[in-house]
């Protein structure tokens, strides 16, 4: 989860024809990008596992293009006017829950509606205040922005009984509507195909022949399905070794990583060269120990995060610095869908049941941005709405 930066409107550029027909000869000759010229880049020669290999790296193109259409919904009811709507945040400084929350923000300025946003700050306390904030405004409806409503449950059960309609980001672990706890709809990308493409990555890019460490928090369930479901796809391939299930719970990341990556560098040394993490943070705090290490910036360990891509993740993928892929949402994209979904629940009619596909940023097809966000979408909802 993830973006007070501002989000670049509209799509990134198509890749060229040229570049399309390179990617064709490369899938049949059964190469690596850059595998012939880049010291240290990913493994050459025969493949650990050659049909999963061979699925995987048919996944991966996929979800690494930018001129995909836009596949969500182009019809529902127009705009119901003079609306508030409270969004509150798990804490403003996670840039995924702020990046939705500006998305929010855009798309409400474009149907007419008013937002206010209520900071939970992080905490239990803090949270469990702003939801009771939120509910005592008596507003239209109410965003959970990327906390379990469990932990929220009497003010979930207040806004129920009040009939506002919640939407949550991230709130529980599937996507869509949600009877317990009672939610119009959950907006996420599914944890199920973010895991799958991030290990799958793995798989394409070593050619099926890697050294893994994968980071979770098993202290949080969700943290700990996804990597349980990243080690489950990264067994399909023989050829892909799991050196360490990494834990470290994401409120020690930045005290407890640079220390738990020297120590598997020191265990493992050349035998590491990819990283899967259920964050990207964990990247930006293992920075400075490979940095220490002498490692590469480039890779190896050549690291994916699987999930959010917040904009310091683009940025170190851009710049080469430790990570060189991320398995982005679409924090905008989302921030317009909520809205979306408010205005069916205004109008009496359903959710969209709108799910946004995996993407896999790369410094090959992020076109500089630092954050993912795919176009379409804007003009789509703008028509839907009469605006």
């Amino acid at each position: 989860m993830h973006d007070h930066r501002k989000a670049r409107s509209g799509g990134f550029r198509a890749r060229s024809a040229a570049t399309a027909l390179l990617a064709a000869v490369t899938l049949l000759v059964g190469c690596e990008r850059g595998s012939s010229k880049e010291p240290g880049g990913p493994t050459s020669g025969p493949s650990g596992c050659p049909s999963v290999q061979a699925r995987a790296q048919a996944a991966v193109q996929r979800a690494e293009q930018t001129d995909v259409p836009w596949h969500g919904p182009t019809s529902g009811p127009t705009a119901v006017a003079g609306h508030t709507i409270v969004y509150v945040a798990q804490t403003m400084t996670n840039p995924g829950v702020a990046g939705v929350a500006d998305g929010v923000r855009r798309a409400a300025r474009v149907i007419g509606w008013n937002v206010r946003v209520i900071d939970g700050g992080g905490t239990p306390a803090g949270i469990q205040a702003a939801m009771s904030d939120a509910v005592a405004l008596r507003p239209a409806g109410i965003v959970i922005g990327g906390f379990d409503p469990n932990s929220t449950s009497q003010q979930v059960a207040r806004a129920n009984t009040a009939r506002i309609p919640l939407i949550g980001w991230h709130a529980v672990a599937t996507p869509g509507p949600s009877r317990r706890p009672e939610l119009f709809t959950n907006v996420t990308t599914k944890v199920e195909d973010v895991a799958r493409v991030s290990a799958q990555w793995v798989i394409s890019h070593s050619n099926g022949t890697a050294g893994v460490v994968v980071f979770t928090d098993a202290s949080i369930p969700f943290a700990k399905n996804k990597s349980e479901l990243i080690r489950k796809e990264l067994a399909t391939c023989s050829g892909v070794k799991l050196l360490a299930y990494q834990n470290i719970p994401i409120p020690d990341a930045s005290s407890r990583t640079p220390r738990e990556v020297s120590s598997l560098l020191s265990r493992f040394q050349d035998r590491w060269t990819y990283s899967v993490a259920i964050n990207d943070l964990y990247f930006a705090d293992a920075a400075p120990a490979f940095r220490a290490a002498g490692r590469k910036g480039s890779g190896p360990p050549f690291n994916i995060g699987a999930g959010d891509g917040d904009p310091s993740a683009f940025q170190r993928i851009n710049g080469e610095q430790y990570q060189s892929a991320t398995v982005p949402e679409p924090l905008s994209q989302q921030g317009w869908q909520i809205v979306d979904e408010f205005n069916r629940a205004f109008s009496s009619r359903p959710a969209s049941g709108y799910v946004a596909p995996v993407h896999i940023t790369t410094a090959d097809n992020s076109d500089g941005a630092t954050t993912w966000d795919p176009s379409g979408y804007q003009e789509a909802y703008r028509k839907i709405w009469g605006k």
